[in-house]
């Protein structure tokens, strides 16, 4: 197998919070040892419950933030020996972003056409004609017309305005492109859409996708491998198919009963999690899913589970189901 695009080893990102005169920093642990790899032509799904560290690792791996603690390469270019701003700045066309809300990621006073050429004119020495000429035949493989090249965001609908953004995110050519909830404000119908061209572009060119997202049925529709995250942490990852097939964690057998099915053979009793989501601020020990699992031990409240591996899948939990 090729080298992965990204490699990630034990990627933790933390926070200083202020807590006033005189009084220590509290640190919010965001990220607490994600580790992966995404290969050229796969999709990998980040999955949780808001504040489980998705967008973080996201931030991360588009190199708007650095990690705490960790380590992670980009098309095997170790990001911690980047220094130089040139050097950076190349390496960041190497993985683009597609974000949730589709409005409000575009420049309402700038027409199409010159949202799709700014990042050719920063980072590339096109001619004018030339960037035109890469923006139209873009705006054709996402499924815009020409005459959309001087119409203003405002003018277009969700699923169009998603569509230039995603138009944008690969205007550089990229190897990565993380997807960030890119459908979740979107309507049924336009999601079955807008996940199709992404399928599409993906075989066409090759992409590596990580895509974030709290739909488990659009997961189950567009990802190779799922990682599932709690308040921070990895508990389970694997294919797919296999994750949702027999889900090992606790915490993953919640999420997959809690997801409409349509088909009577794949429904689950329902699992409710009892109790809030704890603050990362003040995680509980050991296992920090133990205060809202109902097949909690001793050995959870004191202890912090290994990582552990059942064939392709990797569990942490002391309970997994074999």
């Amino acid at each position: 197998m090729t080298e992965p695009l990204i490699k990630a080893r034990d990627l933790h990102r933390h926070y200083p919070i202020k807590r006033g005169w005189l009084q220590p920093d509290q640190i919010l642990q965001a990220l607490g040892g994600a580790s992966f790899d995404l290969h050229a032509g796969r999709t990998l799904a980040v999955v949780g419950e808001s504040g489980c560290g998705k967008s973080t690792l996201a931030r991360l791996i588009t190199l708007i933030e650095q990690p705490t603690g960790g380590r992670f390469s980009l098309a095997g270019q170790d990001v911690s020996q980047i220094t130089t701003a040139a050097a950076k700045r190349q390496l960041r066309q190497l993985v683009q972003i597609v974000f949730q809300d589709p409005y409000g990621s575009l420049n309402p006073r700038q027409q199409i056409g010159t949202i799709l050429g700014e990042p050719l004119l920063i980072n590339t020495n096109m001619t004018t004609q030339q960037r035109r000429q890469e923006v139209l035949a873009m705006m054709g493989r996402v499924g815009l017309r020409p005459e959309h090249y001087h119409r203003y965001p405002h003018m277009f609908s969700g699923g169009q305005r998603q569509r230039i953004a995603i138009a944008r995110a690969l205007i550089l050519k990229p190897k990565i492109v993380v997807l960030d909830e890119p459908v979740s404000a979107l309507d049924v119908s336009i999601q079955a859409q807008v996940l199709n061209l992404l399928s599409e572009l993906q075989q066409e060119l090759d992409l590596a996708y990580l895509f974030i997202s709290h739909d488990l049925s659009v997961v189950r529709h567009i990802a190779d491998d799922v990682l599932v995250m709690y308040l921070g942490k990895p508990v389970e990852q694997g294919p797919c198919e296999q994750v949702f097939a027999q889900p090992r964690h606790p915490y993953t057998q919640a999420l997959l009963s809690a997801t409409p099915q349509t088909d009577p053979s794949r429904r689950m009793e329902r699992i409710k999690l009892v109790g809030e989501l704890p603050s990362p601020l003040d995680p509980p020990p050991g296992c920090t899913f133990h205060p809202r699992c109902q097949s909690a031990a001793l050995a959870c409240q004191q202890q912090v589970p290994a990582i552990r591996s059942y064939g392709d899948v990797q569990v942490a939990c002391f309970n997994a189901q074999n």
